[in-house]
């Protein structure tokens, strides 16, 4: 099934294989990294997946609010559209980020259905995209029905090591794929430059694993550096990535799809918080939530535990409705709308 993607061969492979993050046939992160915590067994998640949870799925659409999407004015704006897929425009250059419009973070269209109210957008809503940046090959981050969409609409692609031979199987057009390994970067245009940094979680479309990088980025623009933090655990290379760039005025960053059983791959929402302040970003924007339920806690526990460790840190959020026009260059206030 073409949905599935294709893992990088030939001389493609080889390319990959001078990585130094690849080694002994796969990718790997900083730091040991297991999918599940100690102990930990089949058993135990089966357990959890037929546990009752009444709030796992919200019982009323996600407020949410349809607009016309412009690129016909100056200043930085954001755009989300639930879970990780989100729209920033600069001066009028639009990048969106891990676009998943199709209504299901699976290879099934039955499976991981998007909950109700938050699948307003879709590819025609945003219009022509100037640069298009996945972070690494989960369904839930690399669509495939959405990418085809996209296929004549992209001026430029930006993913990590590997992902690009999925791209190029879906028919893609290799001349538009700019794949990056950590620490590499690339010049987009004067007011624009972009650096692969890493990020502590695993790939994979298929049986086969870390086949393909996972990054997050770093966005150097003229209103400051903005952080793309796609999926991560918590760990070292935060503070790292502080090191090389100072002024990280805004970080998307993961706060949902955790659990205490995989407590490596994604960070608990208090964990999210001390990420940003790694980072030492002025506002922290909370995603990989509000869309899909990949886990096993309540649809907006996620929200409710980010505020509440965001105001006893006396770190900025900003968590907008999906599809609200954010300015992000005014003070935005919110409401606790999840609740």
């Amino acid at each position: 099934m073409k949905i599935f993607g294709k893992n990088p061969t030939g001389e493609h492979l080889s390319i990959v294989k001078e990585s130094p993050q690849y080694k002994l046939g796969a990718f790997n992160n900083q730091s040991k990294t297991n999918t599940f915590a100690d102990g930990v067994k089949t058993s135990d998640l089966l357990k959890d997946f037929f546990k009752k949870n009444d709030n796992r799925i919200p019982s009323t659409p996600i407020p949410s609010i349809k607009q016309t999407i412009t690129s016909e004015k100056n200043g930085l704006f954001y755009y989300w559209f639930g879970h990780s897929s989100y729209l920033i425009i600069i001066n009028g250059f639009k990048i969106l980020v891990d676009p998943v419009f199709s209504g299901y973070a699976s290879p099934f269209s039955f499976s991981i259905k998007a909950f109700k109210g938050s699948n307003i957008y879709s590819t025609e809503d945003i219009g022509p995209v100037d640069l298009l940046i996945i972070t690494h090959d989960h369904y839930d981050h690399l669509d495939y029905e959405t990418i085809l969409k996209l296929k004549n609409k992209v001026s430029k692609i930006i993913c990590s090591l590997g992902v690009g031979s999925h791209l190029k199987y879906w028919g893609i057009n290799a001349g538009l794929i700019n794949e990056l390994d950590w620490w590499k970067d690339l010049k987009i245009n004067n007011d624009l430059h972009i650096t692969a940094t890493p990020a502590r979680h695993f790939s994979g479309r298929g049986f086969k694993r870390a086949q393909t990088l996972w990054s997050s980025f770093v966005l150097e623009t003229t209103y400051g550096h903005i952080f793309i933090g796609g999926d991560s655990g918590y760990d070292k290379h935060f503070r790292e990535i502080n090191k090389s760039f100072k002024d990280i005025k805004i970080a998307f960053l993961e706060c949902g799809q955790y659990n205490t059983k995989w407590p490596y791959i994604h960070m608990q929402p208090e964990e999210t918080v001390e990420a940003a302040i790694d980072l030492e970003a002025k506002t922290l924007f909370p995603i990989h939530w509000g869309k899909f339920a990949l886990a096993y806690h309540a649809w907006n526990e996620p929200a409710q535990r980010i505020t509440s460790a965001a105001h006893e840190k006396e770190i900025k959020i900003s968590i907008p409705k999906i599809g609200q026009e954010v300015n992000l260059e005014s003070e935005f206030t919110f409401t606790d709308w999840w609740n």
